[in-house]
């Protein structure tokens, strides 16, 4: 379909039309259009490109970047004064932990990995200017990576920290307001805030610090849902009380497997040749409206479904913008995360 597509405007460009037929209506047809596929080849979940399609592009390859050089000047825009040895570290650790744990689905070692843990030790050189600077990038590395590590991967991944920081020990962040509310929150739930439970949720709230999009993984009665409802109610509570730290939260909730992908992202309807924006979109739009400084939420409580991840796989953490099929595009801004 797409090929067939695809071949239509280039013949259309070859033959130096300005007008031609496609799928049945008429067009005007720019001359400087182009199209470009982007994609890793072989990635996990994803589908290599029909041959009839392949066969009308032509294949450019990339190099692989330098991550020690982009964390080095990340880091140093930031403000870090010994940005590269601290960067030569945070991609060893990488390195090392690629080799070294388990292979999992869900464990990223890439780029967007790099980001996150600069993001996470920007913030905290810009709250702790004065700390070690170690100390905090030691603080994002494990800040980022602990939630997601399994039981078995954790006492690897602290060895390896061990090794390339000697002597440097992580500081116990200050949580006392957020686990009193989380306790609170825990009551209302009618569910036991034991210690597992209120790590896992501060952590939680760590990712969504340093992340703009996220997934929580886990068995089904695991607490996944307890988890973001504790959070939520734990953050609002604390804004309404005052606080400059926390802001109030609001939580869209969906469940992608219960509509159809139209119904979700929105049709085109071939007969009438109109455009019925979906569940998403409505709720992006409403939420990417609203002009103030609570988060915003847009929580897809469900089964893990490949297809629902690659379409919002462009908006959570790069450009922070959602673009829809019927050509609109939403900026997250204000605090909305997925």
């Amino acid at each position: 379909m797409i090929a067939a597509q695809i071949l239509t405007i280039q013949n259309a460009i070859q033959r130096g039309l300005r007008r031609f037929s496609f799928e049945g209506s008429e067009i005007a047809l720019d001359k400087r259009c182009a199209v470009f596929i982007t994609m890793n080849p072989g990635y996990a979940g994803r589908s290599e490109l029909p041959d009839n399609l392949k066969a009308l592009f032509r294949p450019c390859a990339m190099m692989v970047p330098d991550y020690a050089l982009i964390g080095e000047i990340s880091l140093m825009s930031f403000g870090f004064k010994r940005g590269r040895p601290l960067a030569r570290k945070m991609v060893a650790t990488f390195k090392l932990c690629s080799e070294q744990l388990s292979a999992q689905d869900h464990y990223d070692y890439g780029m967007r990995a790099v980001k996150s843990v600069i993001t996470a030790s920007g913030n905290l050189k810009r709250d702790f200017p004065d700390d070690d600077e170690e100390v905090l990038l030691l603080r994002g590395l494990m800040d980022v990576n602990t939630p997601k590590f399994l039981a078995h991967d954790l006492p690897l991944f602290e060895g390896i920290i061990s090794d390339l920081f000697p002597g440097v020990k992580k500081p116990d962040a200050d949580y006392d307001d957020l686990i009193g509310a989380l306790n609170n929150a825990c009551v209302e739930l009618k569910v036991q805030p034991v210690k597992q439970f209120i790590d896992k949720v501060i952590q939680l709230y760590e990712m969504t610090v340093v992340r703009h999009g996220l997934m929580l993984v886990g068995p089904a009665g695991g607490g996944k849902t307890m988890c973001y409802r504790s959070l939520r109610i734990a953050q609002t509570s604390l804004a309404k009380k005052g606080s400059t730290h926390y802001k109030k939260t609001k939580c869209v909730v969906l469940n992608p497997k219960s509509i159809t992908m139209g119904q979700l992202y929105g049709d085109f309807d071939d007969a009438t040749h109109e455009w019925t924006d979906g569940v998403l979109a409505c709720y992006m739009r409403d939420l990417s409206e609203e002009q103030n400084l609570d988060k915003k939420w847009m929580m897809f409580d469900g089964a893990y479904f490949p297809p629902n991840t690659f379409r919002l796989c462009d908006c959570p953490n790069t450009r922070l913008t959602l673009s829809f099929l019927s050509g609109q595009a939403r900026w997250t801004r204000f605090g909305s995360k997925t």
